[in-house]
């Protein structure tokens, strides 16, 4: 897509210091948007936004721990200000609840599903006055076969995508377009994945073999079918969600 796409957007992409969510924010100012980022880390905000700078974009990040209800609403208006205005909003943040006590299943509605809803719905009168407004959740394949090793983490994302179809179909009317990727198994430094390598090879190997593409995918695969998606060649498109998966669901 060329440079220059979204000249003049403000987009907003939730959990954007590292991995999927980086690569995406990157994606977006090379196509010339102004970006927010938002994570936990200062440290990750600090080297995601140098890194977003080289691309002469206004860049602002944001501090928080999006699983505290009011964070979102927070982010969402320091970066309306700072950017004057939103027209995308990005939801990567995740907790990654791959345990099975309360605290896994809480941390992942908290994160994987009411950070969207609280930050989408912050961003609401934003994008009513945009011109091009999207909004972009990050499921995952998890959310759409059953994957005994994350059962809290699948159903948050399985509620995400259901979120957004039926979210889509009340903001029609509005002409914002709402859409959600569902990336597969995605490898990147610090990653789940790259944490198996180590932790769990056998797991790491069985997983990367059944990819019928052959082996695992990248952050920036995902981040190129965001960029459609945000993009106004994605201006027919909404209630929709994406697999980006190498062919992974089709290996069963």
């Amino acid at each position: 897509m060329p440079s220059g796409t979204l000249h003049g957007r403000r987009a907003l992409v939730a959990g954007g210091s590292r991995g999927i969510g980086l690569a995406i924010a990157n994606a977006l100012a090379q196509a010339g948007a102004s970006v927010s980022i938002c994570a936990r880390g200062t440290e990750a905000l600090d080297q995601a936004a140098s890194r977003l700078r080289i691309h002469g974009a206004g860049i602002h990040t944001h501090r928080c721990d999006l699983a505290e209800a009011d964070a979102p609403a927070g982010w969402v208006e320091a970066a309306a200000l700072a950017l004057g205005g939103v027209d995308i909003v990005v939801n990567n943040a995740s907790a990654l609840a791959h345990g099975t006590d309360d605290d896994a299943w809480r941390a992942g509605f908290e994160v994987d599903l009411m950070a969207a809803v609280r930050c989408n719905r912050a961003a609401l009168p934003y994008l009513r006055d945009s011109q091009h407004p999207a909004i972009l959740n990050i499921a995952s394949i998890n959310a759409l076969r059953p994957t005994p090793r994350a059962t809290a983490y699948s159903t948050a994302k399985a509620a995400l995508t259901y979120y957004t179809v039926t979210l889509a179909a009340e903001l029609a009317p509005a002409r914002i377009r709402v859409n959600a990727l569902a990336p597969g198994s995605i490898e990147f430094p610090g990653g789940l994945w790259a944490a198996r390598a180590i932790e769990d090879p056998a797991l790491y190997s069985r997983v990367r073999d059944s990819i019928p593409f052959g082996g695992f995918g990248a952050p920036g695969d995902v981040a190129a079918a965001a960029l459609f998606l945000c993009s106004d060649q994605a201006r027919w498109i909404t209630g929709q969600v994406l697999a980006v998966d190498g062919g992974q669901m089709l290996a069963g």
